[in-house]
């Protein structure tokens, strides 16, 4: 009797851990899709919350304040790649428009299209789940860049992320907002697959 107290003890704390991650999963995706309403600053607020993640996970402190100042790190230089990331999708919504003027080839070009602003979002998102305070992000979205093209399970899987996001926006827009953290914590795990230990 006393061994199955213990062990029922000890599934419940597994399962309140367990719950406990999914809920702060949920809480990041509503700040970074806060953070991320200018779109400028999308791929520093992943990055914010990725760093939020890694901190909860560690028992460190993980509040506002330290996404907060995440944020204000990571969008000093972010904001660029996010102006590249909005630049990509103009040219996709320029190529499609093309396509649909019954271009010769058209599918063509525009599977080529998507694939290629689907490889630079998630190579975004490999980069922003490797960022660190003072990190450059140049080369953490070339090193991002190649993990995409040599780990295609990984990169499928967050396709398939990015897509949950996009459906749950379809369905209800508010929905989009913690499905994003659910693809923050699949990109860590991702990510961490191949991190030396």
């Amino acid at each position: 009797m006393g061994r199955r107290t213990v062990q029922s003890a000890d599934q419940q704390s597994a399962f309140r851990a367990g719950f406990g991650v999914f809920a702060e999963c949920l809480l990041t995706g509503v700040w970074v899709a806060l953070a991320a309403l200018p779109l400028l600053t999308l791929p520093a607020a992943l990055a914010a919350g990725a760093a939020h993640l890694r901190r909860h996970l560690a028992d460190e402190p993980a509040t506002w304040r330290e996404f907060t100042a995440d944020l204000r790190d990571a969008a000093r230089c972010g904001w660029l790649v996010g102006l590249a990331a909005l630049a990509a999708l103009g040219l996709l919504w320029v190529d499609l428009t093309v396509v649909r003027a019954g271009l010769p080839g058209g599918p063509v070009v525009a599977a080529v299209g998507v694939l290629a602003v689907l490889g630079a979002a998630v190579a975004t998102l490999r980069a922003a789940v490797r960022w660190r305070p003072g990190s450059a992000w140049r080369p953490l979205l070339a090193d991002a860049g190649q993990r995409t093209l040599l780990d295609p399970a990984g990169s499928l899987l967050l396709v398939c992320g990015l897509g949950v996001v996009a459906a749950s926006a379809w369905l209800a827009l508010p929905l989009a907002g913690p499905a994003l953290g659910i693809v923050v914590a699949a990109a860590l795990a991702v990510e961490w697959r191949h991190a030396p230990h």
